[in-house]
């Protein structure tokens, strides 16, 4: 009887078979994923990076502000502080390049002085503060407007709170990782990088991409704006595309931006600032390089998801695509009365924060005047509508523009 009933232990997978559990990650982006969702790891237990990077929605912050819109900026762990960015998307993150400073050739431009970028690219944060995915996790945790932990060891303390933890850690990093505060941490930082490679990040199967095999057929007004779009009139390929569109096999993972950095000459959010009380002017790459040419550059975002991903610009100062592209109209060329009136807002555009180093070249390239007009515009959104994956095409809002034919 006593043997019977150590194979009924054994069978239903007890413990005392194996001498300790087995309940512990097989691979660092299992365990990332878990960390990744884990509020546990913040200060009150009340968010983890899914809160600000939600699966469900694009990887964006979801969560709605006092207006019942998406807010601009981030509420922290502890429930009344307020970031002054923008939390970027977390989709195709891990196509950014480790952040350097080189060259690149740009597509789809007929102007020699633009066919060549020189300057940093890549990294995480808009900002490129940090050279990769392991760096970016590392930072929301020790942030105190984020998820507000004092230091690494407060995170390592939460860590060996969970047997699963405590077991998959030493799994995968060795039995001696808890002894030393910075590798555990790091290996945290690590594991979460890790699950953000994962291809639920980067689905590449949007209406584009479909259209690309045969599996879609882009409507009157998408085809048109992809039209516009890759064309000498928008020349939006200068810096939101990374491969030459007849590649073979790269146009397959196509993500959309340079990863150059640029100052688009957009104004400071200042309902957000009224708020959060900050009064520096955010002088963008610049923090990151400490070089002047870098002042009010930011990091060029990925239209993939884009139609979902909003608010716009670094610090969501924009809600609606249409809007953008209007703001880039104005920036292109300011003598045209049409671009001077902000359609969110009925009023004068208001000035760039940082009045230094506006990419004028690149946003007054070719002619904008090809996409001034109303239809010109809604291709365009319709076209960036297509760039959004399978599973988050139900949640791009319509705002009065129809793109099926």
């Amino acid at each position: 009887m006593k043997d019977y009933l150590v194979i009924l232990v054994c069978v239903l997978g007890l413990s005392a078979c194996s001498g300790g559990s087995t309940d512990q990650a097989s691979s660092k982006a299992e365990l990332g994923e878990k960390l990744y969702e884990d509020k546990n790891l913040s200060m009150n237990k009340t968010q983890s990076c899914a809160t600000c990077h939600n699966r469900d929605h694009g990887f964006i912050d979801d969560r709605l502000d006092a207006a019942g819109k998406i807010g601009a900026v981030s509420v922290g762990d502890d429930g009344f502080s307020l970031g002054d960015r923008n939390a970027p998307t977390a989709s195709y993150a891990r196509f950014s390049p480790a952040f350097n400073t080189g060259t690149r050739q740009r597509h789809q431009t007929e102007q020699n002085s633009l066919r060549v970028y020189t300057g940093a690219m890549g990294g995480q944060f808009h900002d490129g503060r940090e050279i990769d995915l392991k760096g970016q996790a590392g930072g929301p945790p020790l942030n105190p407007v984020e998820m507000g932990m004092p230091d690494k060891a407060s995170v390592v303390v939460r860590l060996q709170e969970d047997p699963f933890y405590v077991d998959s850690f030493k799994s995968l990093y060795g039995n001696e990782i808890f002894d030393d505060v910075d590798a555990a941490y790091a290996a945290m930082a690590e594991s979460i990088g890790e699950f953000e490679k994962n291809v639920e990040f980067s689905t590449f199967d949007s209406k584009f991409d479909r259209s690309l095999t045969g599996d879609y057929v882009l409507s009157f007004k998408e085809n048109s704006g992809k039209a516009v779009f890759f064309s000498q009139f928008a020349n939006c390929g200068i810096c939101h595309q990374l491969h030459a569109k007849g590649d073979p096999v790269n146009k397959f993972a196509e993500t959309f931006t340079g990863y150059e950095y640029h100052n688009l000459g957009v104004p400071a959010n200042q309902a957000v600032r009224d708020l959060n009380g900050v009064t520096d002017v955010d002088t963008g790459l610049q923090n990151n390089t400490g070089n002047a040419a870098d002042k009010g550059k930011f990091k060029v975002s990925t239209l993939r998801n884009v139609a979902v991903t909003g608010p716009y610009m670094h610090n969501g100062v924009f809600r609606e695509l249409a809007t953008v592209i209007e703001f880039y109209n104005h920036i292109a060329d300011r003598s045209v009365p049409a671009h001077q009136i902000n359609p969110e807002t009925g009023t004068n555009w208001r000035a760039a924060e940082v009045t230094d180093n506006i990419s004028v070249a690149e946003l007054a390239s070719g002619d904008r005047s090809k996409m001034d007009t109303v239809a010109e515009i809604e291709n365009m959104v319709c076209f960036m509508r297509t760039l959004t994956d399978r599973r988050y095409e139900h949640l791009i809002p319509e705002n009065g523009i129809i793109c099926t034919d």
